[in-house]
């Protein structure tokens, strides 16, 4: 009996040192993840500077708090999901977002990755993000916001090889023979990112960049990171490779083999889509555990967020007489795009849950539904056809006029009263207010690593 009771006296009240710091960490947990709440007298002294140091009690007082926040500032984030040639949806959005960011700051130069600290892409969303954070000098982006979309456009067929990439026959073919694509996708990615003869890489690029594959060498996912790269030349990649490796879709572009920059590391990548469609969950993950660049990040609460879709409409709708009568090729490509899109949306859902109460205000999610846009037609995610860019162009201007969709906690989603050009205009005023406060705060926001060897 004593033993029994002596049992649930440790469960109400912690006696050692580590079994309450686990019951502390739970109960912000909980708190935090599941109800999106703060609990004030759970945090520990936050030393603002050696002669002040803000205690639990203190933060009672809202305003604060307020200041404790303004201090901390935020840790601003861009993440792109995959989607081949649909990709010219979220270029469209960065183009729009990169002349809002103009306006708003009053520079006719600003650029996306002046006021971005962390950017991850999946497939073409990779390559997107290494052309607004790859640098030749370390000062300027190589591309600008609007360059994305016109680069995909314009060089369609020469990634995809040109055939219309949505035939059962030449899926079938490209499967079977290996890639179709793959000569035409490598010189295109090396006239992006070699410069007069210098072949760019990971630790060329302006601030953190994350960009996934599939390993088929270990068995697992893997993630090119530019903090990575700083550390040591075996996690140091070329830019023209990584954007390669995650955009080879089995059915287009062959497995790349690389190395890393001094050899010592091997991939055998495949499309980081099959890894993750939806890089925002990792991008977050990076922030929130990389306490030398982001030392003040406490929780979600310190991030401004924006997740960019690609659409979920892809090749058409189908109806029961279509279907039940498909064999297991027919399903190949609908299965694949349906486990990417909705693998996508459960990453949406996930973060929205974890921004709890901040989901609106701290997280924006651009994404196409097929409300309004079917009129356009069905779309092929590796058809370069004129006409299947003309349909993408014009589903991403009306993608930018719909009503924003916001994924709700516990709830599904809801459309919001903005549009996603509203949406896209407010992120870039915050993103500009950002980084306007960062020269008043007494201690920086970000610390980022710099190269600590010389490349040879």
């Amino acid at each position: 009996m004593d033993s029994n009771c002596e049992s649930l006296e440790l469960l109400q009240e912690p006696r050692f040192d580590t079994d309450k710091l686990s019951y502390e960490i739970f109960s912000i947990l909980e708190s935090k993840f599941l109800f999106g709440y703060d609990d004030r007298k759970l945090w520990k002294p936050i030393q603002v500077s050696p002669e002040i140091s803000i205690t639990p009690a203190a933060a009672e007082d809202d305003g604060v708090f307020q200041a404790m926040k303004n201090q901390r500032g935020k840790v601003c984030v861009l993440s792109i999901d995959g989607g081949g040639m649909r990709n010219i949806l979220a270029g469209k959005a960065l183009g729009y977002l990169e002349n809002a960011l103009k306006l708003k700051s009053g520079n006719p130069n600003a650029r996306i990755a002046d006021y971005i600290d962390v950017a991850a892409g999946t497939g073409i969303g990779g390559v997107f993000t290494a052309m607004l954070f790859g640098s030749r000098n370390q000062r300027v982006p190589i591309f600008k916001a609007e360059d994305t979309w016109r680069f995909l456009a314009e060089n369609g067929k020469r990634l995809y090889g040109g055939d219309g990439g949505g035939s059962g026959g030449g899926f079938l073919r490209k499967f079977f023979c290996g890639g179709g694509a793959t000569a035409g996708f490598e010189k295109v990615m090396k006239e992006a990112f070699v410069v007069n003869g210098r072949s760019l890489t990971l630790k060329d690029t302006l601030k953190p960049v994350l960009i996934p594959c599939y390993d088929l060498f270990s068995s697992a996912p893997f993630l090119f990171s530019r903090a990575d790269a700083l550390e040591t030349d075996s996690f140091d990649f070329h830019l023209w490779e990584v954007c390669s490796a995650t955009s080879a879709e089995p059915d287009v572009v062959q497995p790349v083999q690389m190395n890393s920059v001094n050899g010592k590391t091997l991939c055998v990548a495949v499309d980081g889509g099959l890894a993750m469609s939806n890089p925002t969950a990792a991008a977050i993950t990076h922030v929130l555990h990389n306490k030398q660049e982001f030392p003040l990040v406490r929780g979600v609460e310190d991030l401004l967020v924006l997740s960019l879709g690609s659409g979920q409409v892809a090749e058409g709708n189908y109806d029961f007489d279509q279907v039940r009568n498909w064999k297991a090729k027919d399903w190949a490509r609908p299965m694949a795009r349906i486990s990417g899109d909705s693998s996508a949306d459960m990453v949406d859902h996930a973060i929205a849950m974890a921004f709890g109460e901040n989901r609106s205000g701290n997280y924006v999610r651009i994404q196409a539904n097929s409300s309004g846009i079917g009129r356009y037609g069905p779309v092929v995610d590796s058809d370069p056809s004129p006409t299947n860019v003309k349909t993408l162009i014009d589903r991403a201007d009306e993608m930018l006029r719909q009503k924003n969709v916001e994924s709700m906690l516990f709830g599904g989603k809801r459309i919001g009263d903005q549009t996603n050009y509203e949406k896209l205009e407010w992120f870039a005023g915050e993103l500009v207010l950002e980084h306007q406060m960062r020269s008043s705060r007494i201690v920086p926001t970000i610390a980022f690593k710099q190269a600590t060897s010389k490349r040879t």
